[in-house]
């Protein structure tokens, strides 16, 4: 059995939308009642959360892309306004005041703002070299997904104003930094990935970057977003030199991706 797009058991909106899109297209999709691949399936990408894709992805010779684990902490301030270091959370322990702590490709570390260190998920939970992000608290006014393709904005949307959910159009003023970021670090990114940016003091930085892959729609257009998709978790075969640099490291350890 061939398809073109492979679903979790559990669909979000996102996902639903993303399915509804492909088939519109005239492309295949399946949704598996499991983690398990059955026997003969072959498809070229998926959407789904980073546990899916790293269980499904190998076995289909799927690449997916991410940003490097350490992408926001070297980004210049300029672009995020904000201090943000990288460290191992043994390291994080010894905080002694509040910070905004996540995972950087992963919800390993769930993304919250922790009183301190000895707030984070202690080592019974975590592996203590588990890398995380490490950031100043600040106050976003505004919060906007963009859909990076190709060195463009493709599509994006808002889906937050002062904390909360509040889903709305892209903004030009949003879809201009995006393109700034690209202008100054795209080579830093695969061609194809999700950015959220917002306005902190009235200036814009970015917020995270996530896999296009395992990310949330809230109101872009689907049709492009499927576009981002389709490439941020494709065929390993059909890699280019530039986005293997970018391939999530546990499709790496599996061989699907191989030196050259």
């Amino acid at each position: 059995m061939t398809v073109t797009l492979v679903l979790p058991p559990r669909l979000t909106a996102s996902a639903r939308a993303l399915r509804d899109a492909a088939h519109r297209r005239g492309l295949r999709t399946v949704r598996l009642p499991t983690f398990e691949v059955p026997a003969g399936l072959r498809a070229g990408h998926l959407h789904a959360g980073p546990s899916f894709a790293d269980a499904v992805a190998p076995v289909l010779g799927i690449a997916p892309l991410e940003a490097p684990a350490d992408w926001l902490a070297r980004l210049p301030r300029e672009y995020t306004r904000r201090e943000i270091l990288v460290m191992p959370i043994r390291e994080a322990y010894a905080l002694r005041r509040p910070v905004f702590v996540k995972s950087p490709n992963d919800k390993e570390v769930p993304a919250r703002v922790y009183t301190d260190g000895s707030r984070l998920p202690g080592p019974d939970a975590v592996d203590p070299d588990t890398p995380v992000l490490v950031c100043d608290v600040v106050g976003f006014e505004t919060e906007y997904r963009l859909y990076l393709l190709d060195g463009t904005v493709h599509t994006g949307s808002r889906y937050a104003s002062r904390g909360r959910l509040a889903l709305g159009p892209l903004s030009d003023e949003a879809a201009a930094f995006g393109a700034d970021l690209l202008d100054g670090c795209g080579h830093t990114l695969p061609t194809a990935i999700v950015v959220d940016v917002g306005t902190v003091d009235g200036h814009w930085a970015v917020i995270e970057a996530n896999a296009a892959w395992a990310s949330g729609m809230y109101a872009s257009d689907p049709q492009r977003a499927l576009d981002t998709v389709l490439r941020a978790a494709g065929p390993a075969a059909a890699l280019t030199s530039r986005d293997r640099p970018f391939v999530r490291s546990t499709a790496r350890a599996t061989g699907v991706v191989r030196a050259e």
